[in-house]
């Protein structure tokens, strides 16, 4: 199966550390996740490289998740490789820019079962890139909101080589 990615991105009137907290506190978190979609972490949450945990569909009865590892973690920069019914990469970075914040998320996945491939193009593609838009306008409501003074981002390791050679400016960015 070809690899697929959905991006989106958002400008947000709030500090880039504003942001970062909106990953960084698991109840803000779920406040602009979908309201289906928990994030259980394996032990106590923590964005550090090699953190793991699941993301599962609140959908009685079977519950899908994604199993999920931070495979890249720095100042402005979030990567969870995900595997289960998709296999792939949430990318989420985020950098100043004038006066507010950009964030762009991608979603980068392949999905190997064609059944699952076929329910997804004709059910859940479109929701799937709605629900995206969606969260980022939850997320830069709740990033608005916070103080402005945050400290969270003091003690994160730097970029990864991969992450330092990607383009910095939208203008750079493929959507």
């Amino acid at each position: 199966m070809a690899e697929r990615c959905f991006q989106q991105a958002i400008a947000i009137q709030a500090s880039c550390a504003a942001v970062e907290a909106c990953f960084q506190d698991l109840e803000l978190m779920h406040r602009w996740l979908n309201p289906l979609l928990r994030c259980r972490p394996e032990g106590d949450w923590n964005l550090d490289r090699g953190s793991r945990n699941r993301f599962q569909i609140q959908i009685p009865l079977i519950y899908p998740s994604l199993e999920c590892v931070v495979c890249d973690r720095a100042e402005g920069l979030i990567v969870w490789q995900f595997e289960g019914f998709f296999q792939g990469t949430d990318t989420w970075r985020w950098w100043q820019e004038g006066e507010h914040t950009q964030l762009d998320n991608c979603f980068r996945f392949r999905i190997a079962k064609p059944w699952v491939a076929w329910g997804f193009d004709r059910v859940a593609a479109g929701v799937t890139q709605r629900d995206m838009q969606a969260q980022l306008q939850r997320l830069k409501a709740i990033a608005e909101t916070l103080p402005v003074a945050s400290t969270v981002t003091d003690n994160l390791p730097s970029p990864s080589p991969e992450a330092a050679a990607s383009p910095s400016t939208p203008a750079d960015r493929p959507l």
